[in-house]
């Protein structure tokens, strides 16, 4: 493991403050110190999949009946009688595959970004700091992959197969970084920001997961601060340029988004539920019923929320759409 990597990664872990990187009074200039930045950081505090995480090391080994892997109570599924009643094994078993599943997800998620971040890139001149970024964010959105997918094979536990619909509908997405990028980072902050809720969640509450789990969770919210912050920076600089049309059609489009993002990423997905047996009841209970479990995805996209409220995207009919999914606060 790279000496780098420990010290930016120390055992008593505090996750970044993107806010820290935001848009200040002068938005140009603020914006162009916050791409020098986040580019320089890009290279001093960088991570490499295969030489920051001690994959072979013995701590490092993914047991399936290790208990550390066990949902806790505070977990909207982990509550239910119903997980509470299986077996041990199962118990970590069935964590292990949310973790794996979550991985899975994520691999595909940032896939897709990155696909659109190099369309993004492609318009913006060859000597600028946003094709610059661009690229940095694609190179360590790749290492992400990379931990994710070796985080997975080594679980040894069941992913989804991609299908032909979702990858048509990938593509789509990925188009947005030539025709509207301000949507493709919207989409960015919709995966981004409920992960690194739950993540840094996580970390504050002093989780007792396992290293390797760990490990690869301190790394992504380590670079994942700096592409929210270039995210949210860019919609701050670029939303109020747009013509009333495509404002109304992003207003009404974020819910939507977001709505569909935070379920990928904060509930099990289809594959989980059958290998598991979970009955409909108790998904009902752990998160489609659940005012705890929606609580969280209303805090998760909290900041996002309020960057919509700042830019004008909360008009009467998208602030409908928004209740509808479930994601304004009561």
């Amino acid at each position: 493991m790279s000496t780098q990597g420990n010290v930016i990664l120390e055992q008593n872990f505090t996750p970044p403050d993107e806010d820290s990187l935001g848009v200040g009074p002068d938005p140009e200039a603020e914006y162009q110190e916050l791409l020098k930045r986040i580019c320089a950081a890009s290279v001093t505090r960088r991570f490499e999949a295969y030489r920051d995480i001690a994959w072979d090391d013995p701590e490092m080994r993914v047991d399936p009946d290790d208990s550390r892997w066990e949902l806790s109570e505070d977990h909207p599924l982990g509550a239910t009688g119903w997980y509470q009643s299986q077996p041990a094994g199962i118990r970590s078993r069935i964590g292990l595959n949310l973790s794996a599943g979550f991985c899975y997800t994520g691999r595909i998620f940032e896939g897709i970004l990155s696909r659109g971040l190099l369309r993004f890139a492609a318009t913006q001149p060859h000597n600028s700091l946003e094709y610059r970024f661009a690229y940095h964010e694609v190179i360590e959105e790749a290492h992400h992959s990379l931990m994710f997918q070796e985080f997975v094979n080594r679980s040894g536990m069941p992913v989804p197969v991609v299908d032909d619909e979702f990858v048509q509908g990938s593509s789509g997405v990925a188009e947005f970084g030539t025709t509207f990028p301000e949507m493709l980072f919207i989409y960015a902050l919709g995966g981004e920001d409920p992960i690194d809720y739950v993540q840094r969640e996580d970390h504050r509450k002093g989780s007792t997961r396992p290293p390797l789990i760990q490990r690869i969770s301190q790394i992504h919210i380590v670079e994942e601060a700096r592409h929210v912050a270039f995210a949210r920076s860019y919609l701050r600089l670029n939303v109020p340029k747009l013509n009333d049309e495509r404002r109304t059609e992003m207003s009404l489009a974020v819910p939507v988004i977001l709505g569909e993002m935070s379920k990928r990423m904060m509930q099990p997905p289809e594959h989980i539920i059958t290998t598991y047996d979970i009955p409909q009841d108790v998904i009902d209970e752990a998160f489609t019923n659940n005012p705890v479990h929606r609580h969280v995805v209303v805090a998760s996209l909290a900041k996002v929320r309020d960057l919509c409220e700042e830019l004008g995207l909360m008009t009467t009919e998208a602030r409908e759409l928004w209740r509808q999914a479930g994601l304004l606060p009561d």
